[in-house]
Order: structure tokens, then C-alpha cells, then sequence
């Protein structure tokens, strides 16, 4: 094997070793890997770390992933994630099971908006876990409901997965972030659509009814308090119908844009401006409105950004490391002598990506081993776009692996549930489901736009 791979080697073992075994945080990991992967070039380590730290000092995504968290943060403040809710809960909280639904749906939402899996269980899960109990869902049921839908934090676009996965400098060069964008929205699509269905065969099989009325706003007057929120979504619309489609190409073919002005148009770098003006404009009463307000306001962000900032920039210069060290020459070398099928290597590969998953969160399993599952999966013949889409899917079950997810204790703790009677759901209902949308994805059997 080449250096490249025994780098590779040396910097999962790192990352296992710091986070499962010390305890430690993942951003320290990815400095301790950064450095160890750095060594093995010898004489020139330095010009390694320089030319690491440049690629992630320069990198779009990272300063994209950064104002995505400050837009969490934001929208949180402001509270436009309750008014959503509210609407939510009047549209559907009179169906049998209308808590269910209202959880799927609204952590779709946050999954579009934040990308954090516990953040999204938590948030969601702190309305919806009780008005199912309320429901007559059993605490088990509704503790299972709300950690499987919290994955739906990584499955949409933004996440840190996806981050991640865009930083890696092969990656970048064949993937760009629009088209993942619009691929990983498609395949989070498909994933709410399956636990839609999924409520249904519930509340058919539990034989859930409708709750009392008093516990539902009508929807008027949930609309006529919360409608602004909605005007959130159009931040992350513009960018898309601007860069995409119809208007895009018109747009091209218009001499006084043409096709160099809309190229270095960023969706990724533009959703979170969009998002965060319409939220301060829309939340402006819940806003500072002193010096000293903004002060502290800020302030209070900046412990978001110490892990996710830390992490991406040490992931990012890694990956720089590992490629300048031959990485990608090593693993097309190792790929090409072994003899082995598409549906066999995706499949191994979903399985490679859960079992890592279970233990270590979807940022961290990326960051060990979305390289090399990629690397595999393009080898064996699967468009470079649809194995990074397959790959965020594999990894976004993580919300759903027993037994180290948060959002399996954070949904236990919400529903007054024991957490080690979901874990047999989880995998059976979400995990397994889930590795098949991704596998069928890979396999171009689920069409999303490459």
C-alpha cells in the first residue's frame, strides 16, 4: 500500500482512538489526525500543514458552513421555528396521529434550515414527543418516531456532512455544491416520504385516534401570528430558481451576464445570507436593540461556531494532506485490483457507512471514511455525484444508530421513554430503510438530477 493509505489509516485510527476511547472533542481529533497525517511526509512536513491549512483557509464551503450555523442560531433566536410549528400543528394535528405528521414535516424543516440531527430532535421532538404520548402513542413509539426523524437533520441540505463531504479536494473537483445541493434535496425528499408512510402504517397498527381540538390553534389564527416565518423559505428559493432552470439559462444566454457571472453564483454561500436578512427582518422585535444587546448577542454565538469551525478547517486541510501525499493515485491503484461487482461495493459501502455511523456522529464518520467510501463506490462504476448523495444518506442514519445517537436520548428523555427499547425499531423502521434509499440512489434506481 502507499503512504497516501497508510495516512489515511493512521488518521481513522486517530479520530476512533480520540473520540470513543479519550472522550475527547471531535475538533480536537481532527487537529490530532491533521498533524499525524502531516508527519508522514517527512522532510517536507511543514510545506504539508501550509498547504493544508491554505486550502482550508480558502475553501468557499468553510466559510459557507460557518454562516449556516450563525443562520441556526439566528432563526433560533427569533423564534420563527415555533411559528412553523404552530402552523404545522393546525394543518394536520386533526388527522389521527396529527403529532407524528407534524413531527415529520417540521423536522424536514429544520433538517432544510439547521442541519443538526439532536438539535433537530430536540427542537421538534419538545412539542411533538408529549402531544404523541397525548395521542395515545406509546412513549416507546413516539420516543422512535421522534429519533428517527431527527436524522432528517444530515438527510437535507445544509448539514456539516455535507460540508464535509465538499471539502475533500478530490470530491470538489468533480462535484459541485449546486447540483449536490438539488441531488441531496431529492434524495432528503424520498426520506420524508417514506416516514410519512411509516406514520401511517403506525397510526393504522396502534390505532391512533384524533385529540381533543383545544390542543390545536385554528389555522387562521396560527397563519394570521406565524405567516412571516414562512417568508424564510424564500432564501433558500431565490437562489436556487436564480441559478437553476429556465430563468438560469436565460439569464446565460443574456450577453451582459452570460454564463461566467452566473458560475460564481454560490447557492451555498447565498442561502444563509438570504435566510439570515429574512429572518432578522421577519424576528427585528426579538432582535437587540442596543450596542450592548448586539454585543451580547454575538457573543452568545460564538460558542456554535469553536467545534464546527475547528472541525472543518482541520478535516478540509487533512483531506488536502492525504491527497497531496497520494491518496487518490493509491486507493484508484488498490480499487482497480479488486474484482468486485457495483451493487456488491455499494452495498458494502452502506454497510461500512452505518456500522461507523453507530458509534461516531455523521460528521465524524464522514470525516474518517467519506473518502475512501467514495473513492470505492466510483471505482466500481457509480456517477461521482450519486456516490456522494448515497454516502450522506448512509451516514445520515446516524440520528437512528443505537446505541451512541444523541437524538435516541434526547427523543428517550422528551417522551419519558427507555432508550434501549427503541433500538430494535430504530434499525428495523429507519436504519435499514434508509441505507436502501441510498442504495437504490447509488444505483440509479431512485432518479435524482446528476
Amino acid at each position: 500500500m502507499g503512504v497516501g493509505i497508510w495516512a489515511l489509516l493512521v488518521f481513522i485510527g486517530i479520530i476512533v482512538f480520540w473520540n470513543l476511547v479519550l472522550k475527547r472533542n471531535i475538533a480536537e481529533a481532527m487537529l490530532a489526525g491533521f498533524i499525524a497525517t502531516s508527519l508522514f511526509g517527512g522532510t517536507k512536513v511543514f510545506d504539508l500543514i501550509w498547504s493544508g491549512l491554505v486550502f482550508a483557509g480558502t475553501n468557499e464551503v468553510l466559510y459557507a458552513s460557518v454562516a449556516f450555523v450563525f443562520m441556526a442560531y439566528v432563526i433560533d433566536h427569533t423564534a420563527i421555528i415555533a411559528s412553523l410549528v404552530k402552523i404545522l400543528n393546525s394543518l394536520l394535528g386533526r388527522l389521527p396521529g396529527g403529532a407524528a405528521y407534524v413531527d415529520t414535516i417540521a423536522s424536514a424543516v429544520m433538517g432544510t434550515l439547521a442541519g443538526s440531527n439532536s438539535g433537530n430532535t430536540a427542537t421538534t421532538g419538545s412539542i411533538t414527543a408529549p402531544w404523541m404520548v397525548q395521542s395515545k402513542f406509546s412513549r416507546e413509539r413516539a420516543a422512535t418516531i421522534v429519533a428517527g426523524n431527527g436524522g432528517l437533520g444530515a438527510a437535507l441540505p445544509p448539514s456539516a456532512s455535507m460540508f464535509i463531504m465538499l471539502g475533500f479536494a478530490p470530491i470538489a473537483a468533480v462535484v459541485s455544491e449546486g447540483d449536490l445541493y438539488v441531488a441531496l434535496f431529492i434524495s432528503g425528499v424520498y426520506q420524508v416520504i417514506y416516514r410519512v408512510f411509516l406514520i401511517m402504517y403506525f397510526v393504522k397498527r396502534d390505532n391512533i385516534k384524533t385529540i381533543s381540538p383545544e390542543f390545536i390553534q385554528p389555522l387562521k389564527e396560527a397563519f394570521r401570528t406565524g405567516w412571516k416565518s414562512t417568508l424564510i423559505f424564500f432564501g433558500a428559493l431565490i437562489p436556487i430558481v436564480v441559478t437553476i432552470g429556465p430563468l438560469a439559462e436565460s439569464f446565460m444566454a443574456n450577453p451582459n451576464i452570460g454564463e461566467d457571472a452566473m458560475d460564481s453564483i454560490s447557492l451555498i454561500t447565498w442561502i444563509p445570507i438570504l435566510i439570515i436578512l429574512i429572518s432578522m427582518i421577519v424576528g427585528w422585535t426579538k432582535l437587540p436593540k442596543s450596542a450592548e444587546g448586539w454585543f451580547d448577542f454575538l457573543n452568545k454565538a460564538i460558542p456554535r461556531f469553536s467545534t464546527i469551525g475547528a472541525l472543518l478547517v482541520f478535516a478540509y486541510a487533512s483531506s488536502q494532506v492525504l491527497t497531496d501525499l497520494g491518496l487518490p493515485e493509491d486507493l484508484t491503484t488498490v480499487m482497480g485490483s479488486i474484482s468486485i461487482s457495483k451493487w456488491l461495493m455499494v452495498l458494502l459501502i452502506s454497510l461500512l457507512v452505518a456500522l461507523v455511523a453507530g458509534p461516531l456522529s455523521s460528521t465524524a464518520t464522514l470525516t474518517a471514511i467519506g473518502m475512501v467510501a467514495f473513492a470505492a463506490m466510483v471505482s466500481a462504476g457509480v456517477d461521482p455525484l450519486l456516490a456522494v448523495v448515497a454516502i450522506l444518506v448512509f451516514a445520515s442514519t446516524e440520528g437512528a444508530s443505537p446505541p451512541a445517537s444523541g437524538s435516541i436520548f434526547i427523543a428517550a428523555s422528551l417522551a419519558g421513554a427507555s432508550p434501549e427499547k427503541t433500538f430494535v425499531p430504530l434499525i428495523v423502521y429507519y436504519v435499514v430503510p434508509i441505507l436502501l434509499i441510498g442504495y437504490l440512489i447509488a444505483m440509479g434506481i431512485l432518479p435524482v438530477p446528476i
